[in-house]
């Protein structure tokens, strides 16, 4: 099983994105009959199989094993994948892409898609992808706000001055920040 797969088909979100069938796909976590998913969920063996069938035809899960039961074949599938990514493509731009400043929400969400393109184009198959991921909350108060992201600036400056050369692997950085949203925790 995949960590994520990216789907770049219209024909795969078609496939995802109906209620029933994401449901499925989580039962579909562990390996499992259609029998198996449709006692789980209440429903029955042939409307499982159904959208089984369409999840399989998009890619979405993988026939694991086969298995023989009173004479009839019967599947054991698995979701192909714990993640499943919507490429921004699938609708596509909207309009032209306007020359936004680095301090726009437009210019973060771009940032996002192009973050997410990137990612999904990685070869997984590789042993050891060097990558690092980290998040984090910082509190301001409004009067820090300007001096932060100035020096947030700088020491990135640095850093592309530091490591800009024009030999070895090319590695991308990109930071989002953002003001976080209200929670209800």
């Amino acid at each position: 099983m995949r960590d994520v797969l990216y789907l770049e088909r219209i024909e795969q979100a078609e496939a995802l994105l109906k209620p029933q069938r994401v449901e499925v796909l989580r039962e579909l976590a562990e390996p499992r009959t259609c029998t198996e998913v449709a006692n789980r969920l209440g429903q029955t063996p042939q409307r499982v199989y159904y959208h089984v069938k369409r999840l399989l035809e998009a890619g979405l899960v993988d026939l694991v094993s086969e298995r023989k039961v009173r004479g009839i074949h019967e599947g054991i599938y698995r979701a192909g994948a714990r993640s499943y990514w919507l490429s921004p493509r699938l609708v596509g731009r909207i309009g032209l892409r306007r020359p936004q400043d680095e301090l726009s929400l437009g210019y973060l969400l771009d940032l996002m898609e192009e973050v997410q393109a990137d990612i999904a184009g990685l070869d997984r198959a590789a042993p050891e992808l060097p990558s690092i991921g980290l998040s984090g909350e910082i509190r301001l108060r409004p009067e820090e706000r300007q001096e932060f992201l100035h020096d947030l600036q700088g020491m990135l400056q640095e850093l592309f001055t530091r490591y800009g050369g024009a030999e070895g692997d090319a590695f991308k950085l990109a930071v989002a920040c953002y003001p976080k949203g209200s929670s209800d925790e």
